[in-house]
């Protein structure tokens, strides 16, 4: 007969709670500043007592002054899985402050519900179509996945025993670079172009007011340009969550 220790439930509880809300705080549009905090706990609440029965497993409670590391190891965990995606939205948000100041809509600026500040229009628009390809391409149940493939490595309490800070963690970052002048290498290289021929033509006739001309130029190039990179964003954002919830697991799964 097997018995039930109420205080190694509860503790066990715990910890796979701490590794969901570190999912939560980190995650693209779940850790969205539009979404009230009673809704954010309910859903760690939730997921708590779905995942609690099939990853339950410990192989040893962490005792004594332990517990800080062990709670701390949880958190990383989740936020690690969540930051993964989250660059990608970064990337998106880079590519459209990018975009918006070779466009010429660098002093257009929005305030940004996420950060509270204000920021780049094209930056918004970006982020925001990166959040809406996040849920339409389903990678909130791809984290999910991650996170279950997460227990199954690394059961609750263990993480400590296994994570190490240091550069591994930010190797990630690099991909938002890489990523963001992907998206907008076809806005940058026309409007680079352009200004190469305005200065040409500039240079033959120096009563042409070029830098009248260039703005709008430029604008509706880079409008045309971008209404037809659109077609290619799904194809390219699924990829790059793949890749980053990928790389995240592997930062997990990896033996130091």
């Amino acid at each position: 007969m097997t018995v039930l220790h109420l205080d190694v439930v509860v503790l066990t509880a715990l910890l796979i709670g701490l590794r969901i809300t570190g999912l939560i705080l980190t995650a693209p549009f779940l850790s969205h500043a539009a979404i009230p905090m009673p809704q954010k706990a309910s859903l760690a609440l939730a997921l708590t007592v779905l995942l609690y029965s099939p990853f339950a497993r410990v192989a040893s409670l962490p005792e004594g002054t332990a517990w800080i590391g062990a709670s701390f190891a949880e958190v990383g965990v989740g936020m690690l899985l969540g930051l993964a995606a989250q660059l990608v939205v970064e990337a998106a948000q880079m590519a459209g402050q990018i975009v918006g100041f070779q466009a010429g809509y660098s002093l257009v600026t929005l305030l940004d519900p996420q950060t509270q500040a204000d920021t780049p229009v094209l930056s918004t628009f970006f982020g925001l179509l990166a959040l809406l390809l996040f849920l339409q391409l389903g990678v909130d149940r791809w984290l999910l996945r991650a996170l279950g493939t997460s227990f199954s490595a690394l059961p609750a309490g263990t993480a400590i025993s296994r994570l190490r800070a240091g550069g591994d963690w930010l190797a990630m970052a690099r991909g938002v670079w890489s990523l963001g002048m992907r998206l907008a290498a076809p806005v940058v290289v026309a409007t680079v172009l352009v200004d190469v021929g305005l200065a040409f033509l500039a240079k033959a006739s120096p009563q042409l007011p070029v830098l009248f001309v260039g703005l709008p130029v430029k604008t509706m190039l880079s409008l045309v340009l971008l209404s037809a990179a659109l077609w290619g964003w799904p194809q390219i954002f699924g990829e790059s969550f793949a890749g980053a919830l990928a790389r995240g697991e592997h930062l997990l799964l990896a033996r130091w």
